[in-house]
């Protein structure tokens, strides 16, 4: 990896931080003036992890943590409980009392994890949660190494098609949520990849890069170094719209496969039954902390882009993606094992 001096890197950390003007969070001047009153946390506040430390969910909660007991007036600590795919974490956070004093931090896994127990699903992410906010998002991304004689998505696809199941795409993992949005992509394009899973997203990039494998489906912050230094190419992201240090890379929709959306997203429930008016404050605070320079630089130096979305936004997009990723896992046979 070039140090973190190189021209390359500088040039894509700029262009990340010329972004920071452009996000859509609260002004931080707002946010206070906005403040809801009439409730406040009688007691310390837990924000449920359900991965380990070190990860990027724990990142985002712990970036939070300090700052909102500030704002709270309560300690706030991060609990990581780790388990089953972060399924042990988000029930226990379904069962805990609803008083606004305990919250969980997940990723898009909140969203796939039930489509994998069809018969059986360890939680219901609609009607046991409430939703706080989307905090912040990445784009999955698609990737090859460096001198990969695949210069496009539709390079990639049109190999797949001339040898059906003989093109190999890592990922950081079977069942999870960038697996099946590869699995999305595969499905819409009517080709078949031969899935190759790892334990992370780091070994699944490494394959790559040992020509292993023929391309990786990852979130995109775990990439972004070895984008910087020159041995990754992106072929597309899964995001909405291109991410802003890596302007000539298309998004998927772009590149022929019109409303493909998949994302990593980091949000907070709360379980359901929370008063409104603990899961205002708690939004409103954490749209707070996200406004804030120091907060957001580091955030987008990590990959991510701040969303600071509302309560209801997060349960519009709960209610569309949950759905969309069990037609997903059942289409392609994709279940827990």
């Amino acid at each position: 990896m070039d140090a973190p001096s190189s021209p390359r890197r500088r040039s894509l950390l700029r262009l990340a931080m010329a972004g920071l003007g452009t996000l859509p969070v609260l002004p931080l001047a707002a946010t206070e003036a906005q403040r809801p009153q009439g409730w406040s946390p009688d007691g310390m506040v837990r924000i449920v992890v359900p991965f380990a430390a070190g990860g990027t969910t724990d990142l985002v909660a712990r970036l939070l943590a300090d700052r909102l007991a500030r704002r709270l007036g309560q300690p706030v600590i991060v609990d990581n409980r780790v388990g089953a795919g972060g399924n042990i974490g988000i029930a226990g956070v379904a069962r805990a009392p609803a008083d606004g004093r305990t919250v969980l931090l997940a990723s898009t896994a909140f969203l796939t994890n039930p489509a994998l127990y069809p018969a059986k699903p360890p939680y219901d992410p609609v009607r046991q949660f409430a939703p706080v906010s989307e905090l912040v998002s990445a784009p999955d991304v698609i990737l090859v190494r460096a001198a990969s004689p695949l210069a496009s998505l539709g390079d990639l696809v049109e190999k797949a098609r001339r040898s059906p199941g003989a093109v190999s795409f890592a990922t950081p993992g079977k069942g999870n949520s960038v697996h099946l949005g590869g699995e999305l992509l595969w499905q819409k394009a009517g080709v078949e990849l031969m899935h190759v899973p790892y334990n992370g997203a780091a070994p699944a990039i490494q394959a790559v890069l040992g020509a292993q494998v023929d391309c990786a489906l990852t979130a995109l912050p775990p990439a972004l170094p070895l984008l910087a230094a020159g041995k990754l190419r992106a072929l597309a992201v899964g995001g909405l719209v291109r991410w802003q240090s890596l302007p000539a890379v298309p998004t998927i929709a772009e590149a022929g496969f019109a409303g493909y959306r998949s994302e990593t997203m980091q949000a907070m429930y709360a379980p359901a039954g929370t008063p409104p008016a603990a899961i205002e404050r708690l939004y409103h605070e954490a749209a707070g902390v996200l406004a804030e320079i120091e907060v957001r630089r580091r955030l987008v130096e990590t990959g991510f882009a701040v969303v600071a979305g509302s309560p209801e936004a997060l349960a519009r997009r709960v209610a569309e993606e949950v759905p969309r990723w069990a037609n997903v896992a059942a289409k392609a046979k994709i279940r827990a094992d």
